[in-house]
């Protein structure tokens, strides 16, 4: 199993890179997280590797951290997810945002990834629950009531805030806000 690459980097053309390792080139697939973060062509890198042998391919997938590579792996043990689709969540999603997704039991934001329905947004939740180390701030969320939490995100959203300042402003509320009071709370850290 190939586990790790270290060379030069040839050619980046999303979401391929080819990498030379001492004269052997290596075609790597990376989601958009580790694409980003690429050095410039001609530059030393490392990506850590996946390798996936299939009847009719043999295929490398690169990460940029051990946690990505963690989480495309967790992906895969999902019924119904493969390769193609682990990728497409990770570039979709950054990690935090999956492992919130997941603490908060919230399918919005795993359809919005291109490929991900509703029901496999839904079995993604379900599978993944028990996976993900949810601590810190998003544990405190998890045991807030799921409709509150969700109710002040789907109203910031509403109002024209992107998902991102939307979830950063859910994670400071306390845990015991009520709808109402949340969505005020959340509109004055965002007015700052």
């Amino acid at each position: 199993m190939i586990g790790r690459l270290s060379g030069i980097l040839l050619e980046k053309t999303p979401p391929l890179v080819l990498v030379d390792c001492n004269g052997v080139g290596y075609e790597c697939e990376v989601p958009m997280s580790t694409f980003y973060n690429l050095p410039a062509i001609g530059d030393k890198v490392v990506m850590l590797t996946h390798f996936v042998v299939r009847e009719d391919a043999q295929l490398l997938y690169g990460f940029g951290s051990d946690q990505e590579r963690a989480t495309f792996r967790q992906l895969l043990k999902v019924n119904g997810i493969g390769a193609k689709s682990a990728l497409s969540i990770l570039s979709g999603l950054s990690i935090d945002e999956l492992i919130q997704a997941v603490a908060l039991q919230e399918t919005a934001m795993l359809t919005r990834v291109p490929g991900v329905g509703k029901k496999t947004a839904e079995r993604l939740l379900l599978e993944l629950k028990d996976k993900f180390n949810v601590s810190g701030l998003t544990a405190s969320h998890a045991n807030q009531p799921k409709s509150a939490t969700s109710d002040v995100l789907n109203a910031l959203i509403s109002l024209g805030y992107n998902e991102r300042e939307a979830m950063a402003a859910v994670k400071l509320l306390p845990v015991e806000v009520t709808v109402a009071d949340g969505i005020k709370q959340a509109l004055k850290l965002l007015s700052k």
